[in-house]
């Protein structure tokens, strides 16, 4: 099993975005970062699973994976296949299309504190842009 970090930074909200990524796959580790432009929170934190799963699709075909994401919105919104937001509705498309690469996605939502990896990605992607 593939696990999988994602995490978001932005400066204000909506305000300037990035997204950090970290992959552990057995003894070895993958990461990157990018820059959004102007979002908000939760749509950086949606665009920041839409990032991992491309990777995965390219780099981890047929793997199940566990992604971890410490916002609530998008593994509630995962999990029942659906947003409230309409603003939402299209980037949940986007997850549940990508999911279908695999045999198994699972999604958890882990405290600030357990994705310290992802996060600094994020922020460090956020700084270089600002």
């Amino acid at each position: 099993m593939i696990e999988v970090y994602t995490d978001a930074a932005t400066a204000g909200n909506p305000g300037p975005s990035a997204i950090g990524v970290y992959i552990k796959e057995n003894k070895n580790h993958h990461k990157f970062s990018s820059y959004l432009g102007t979002y908000s929170n939760h749509e950086a934190e949606f665009y920041a699973v839409i990032h991992a799963l491309d990777y995965c699709k390219e780099n981890f075909s047929g793997e199940i994976l566990s992604i971890r994401c410490d916002s609530q919105i998008v593994v509630q919104s995962v999990d029942r296949e659906f947003s409230k937001n309409p603003i939402f509705t299209p980037l949940l498309q986007q997850i549940l299309s990508l999911q279908e690469s695999f045999p198994h996605v699972f999604f958890k939502w882990i405290p600030d504190k357990e994705n310290k990896h992802a996060d600094q990605l994020a922020r460090s992607e956020l700084k270089k842009n600002e």
